[in-house]
Parts: C-alpha cells; sequence; structure tokens
C-alpha cells in the first residue's frame, strides 16, 4: 500500500489515551491542562477489542510493527490486556510502547508478559531541577528511574531512552545524559525540539540541531556512524567509538525524513492521522460502531493511505503551513 510518493505503510502507532500525568511545557503546558481541562470520557475512547479489530486490518494491508503511545499509555487500566490482544494479530513482528516512565515499576514485568517486545521511555534529564521544570512539577525523577530499573529486571534490553533537547533547558546535560545511558548499555535518542501542535511558543532558536550534538558527542565522547537497517527509520544511527552502544539523533527539523515516513496514526477516539503535524484526520470509530465491514474499514484506511500527500518537516519553512492549526502531539503520540 503506497501513497501518492510511493511511501509504504508498514508501522501502526495507536494512541490508548490523550491524558497523561505530566505537563511538559513541550507538549502539554500546565497553563492550558490545568486540574480543569476536560479530556475525553471513557465512552469515546476506542476499547481495546475496537482497537484490536483496527490493528488486524493494519495488518492486512501491510502494517508490521505497532507502537503504543499516549497521552501517557500506562494511565489506561489494564493496558497489559490489550498488549495480549496486540501480540496474537497476524502480520505483526513488532509491538513497542512509549512511555514516561513513571508508572513502569509497577507494569514492566506484565507488560512482558503479555507480549510487548520493546520499550521506549523519555527522560529529559537527570537533574532533578530541570526534571520538575520539564515535567511541569508532576513528578519525581527518582519514580522514572525506578521504572527503568523495573524494565531491565523485566528482560527489556536495550531500552531506548528519548531526550528532546532545548537550548537553554536541558542542552547541557547532552553529554552526561549520553554517557549516563551508555555506560547502561542504552539506546539514547536526541531529539531536536518541534513545533508540534499549537501550545508549545515554539521557537527556532530554542533548537539544537542534529550537527551540534553530533559534534559534542564526538568531541567528549567519540562517535561513528552506522547504517540503518530499517525502513522508515527516524533516528540517525551512531556508535561510540570502540563500543557495540548506539545512538540516536531524530532530526525533523534540520533534516527531515518524511520521504521515507511509513506510520499511520490512530488517535484514542479512533481517527487516523497520516503526519504528526495534520491538521485533520479521518474518522473510523462512527463506522466501526454502526456495523461497518472489516471489508468497509480497510477501505477507508487504504484511501487515506493512498491518497496521502503531508511532507510538513519538509513545508514548515512555508509559513502558510506552519501557520496551520495541527493536531496535539499528546493526542497522537510523538
Amino acid at each position: 500500500m503506497l501513497d501518492q510518493f510511493r511511501r509504504q505503510f508498514r508501522d501502526f502507532r495507536i494512541s490508548v489515551t490523550d491524558r497523561c500525568n505530566f505537563r511538559c511545557p513541550y507538549c502539554m503546558p500546565a497553563e492550558i491542562y490545568g486540574n480543569q481541562y476536560h479530556f475525553l470520557p471513557k465512552a469515546e475512547l476506542l476499547n481495546f477489542e475496537e482497537i484490536t479489530r483496527l490493528s488486524r486490518i493494519a495488518a492486512s494491508l501491510g502494517a508490521k510493527k505497532i507502537r503504543v503511545t499516549g497521552g501517557e499509555p500506562l494511565l489506561r487500566h489494564q493496558l497489559e490486556r490489550l498488549i495480549a490482544q496486540l501480540a496474537t494479530v497476524d502480520g505483526i513482528e513488532d509491538i513497542a510502547l512509549t512511555t514516561n516512565g513513571f508508572l513502569l515499576a509497577k507494569k514492566a514485568q506484565l507488560l512482558r508478559e503479555a507480549g510487548l517486545h520493546r520499550l521506549t521511555i523519555s527522560v529529559d534529564t537527570l537533574e532533578e531541577e530541570t526534571f520538575q521544570r520539564m515535567s511541569g512539577g508532576k513528578a519525581d525523577l527518582a519514580e522514572v528511574l525506578k521504572g527503568i530499573e523495573a524494565a531491565e529486571t523485566a528482560g527489556f534490553a536495550p531500552l531506548k531512552i528519548n531526550t528532546v533537547v532545548q537550548r537553554g533547558v536541558n542542552d547541557h546535560e547532552i553529554v552526561p545524559m549520553a554517557r549516563y545511558f551508555r555506560d547502561r548499555g542504552h539506546i539514547l535518542r536526541f531529539i531536536e525540539y518541534m513545533d508540534v501542535g499549537n501550545l508549545n511558543n515554539w521557537k527556532r532558536d530554542e533548537v539544537i540541531n542534529a550537527d551540534q550534538i553530533v559534534a559534542m558527542l564526538t568531541s567528549e565522547l567519540g562517535l561513528e556512524p552506522i547504517a540503518n537497517s530499517i525502513p522508515g527509520e527516524t533516528a540517525r544511527r551512531y556508535r561510540y567509538q570502540h563500543s557495540d552502544v548506539e545512538v540516536g539523533i531524530i532530526a525533523s527539523m534540520s533534516k527531515p525524513f518524511c520521504g521515507t515516513c511509513s506510520r499511520l496514526r490512530l488517535s484514542p477516539e479512533g481517527t487516523i492521522y497520516t503526519c504528526l503535524f495534520a491538521t485533520s484526520g479521518v474518522d473510523l470509530r462512527r463506522p466501526l460502531r454502526d456495523g461497518a465491514s472489516d471489508s468497509d474499514l480497510a477501505a477507508l484506511i487504504t484511501g487515506t493511505w493512498t491518497g496521502r500527500t503531508d511532507r510538513y518537516s519538509e513545508e514548515r519553512t512555508d509559513t502558510s503551513r506552519s501557520n496551520q492549526q495541527k493536531v496535539e502531539m499528546y493526542h497522537i503520540g510523538g
């Protein structure tokens, strides 16, 4: 299944909740998503059986990988039950989960036993003061580190650790973060600060770009590039010299990868989006609950993908594109 730029559908990203227990300023700023904010009611969320059905259809159309996201997916009650259902989907070769790690200590073993293959944990800093600033003061770094330890104990290795780098906030931690996770054998991935959603007051001068990050790491720790091995992979891959441990850079700003994008995103209420920066999506929940057949739903997904022309990261310098209202990142996952 190819889109208008002959990009092949391979990755199905499933957001299971729009709720999060953090208030990271670059995603869900606390001044907007406060205690009175109304998130989706339970009845509007796809249930696990609906998600699994759509995943089976996605697999029949070429999806090989599923990534479960949020919001914070571990806030979804009994998420391990969904993982167990997804593990039965024919054609899916890899099931991964992205989490902030705060609730992971209690869930890591259950997720492993349910059939989860890989874990990505978002950790933007190893300094408590900076962590409080970047999480909106909603959590303790110690709990996230406990979650990482629990994931290691459960057999998730290596972990992927995602770090959004923002100039003047946590850029001084690039080398210390790299050294810390290198010594633990985990794959740290630095992410250029992006203009996701509409509410994070993004400024280009707050971006530390990929070349700058690579230069810092090469100077202090020594890096050598390695080839990407997975179609549609977002990270530019490196390894530390004299080591098998990898580090990656996700450079949506300075080195866009729209040309190889293979991802379709499903929101918690059942809307599919073909881009992280999409301005609109296609509703699957209504036809799903109105009795549509698998063939009907497959036709909707196919039409959405094959008509796809989005390449926002390559076009963001066009002010008419960059000023459009976009779906919020917390709603459809990173």
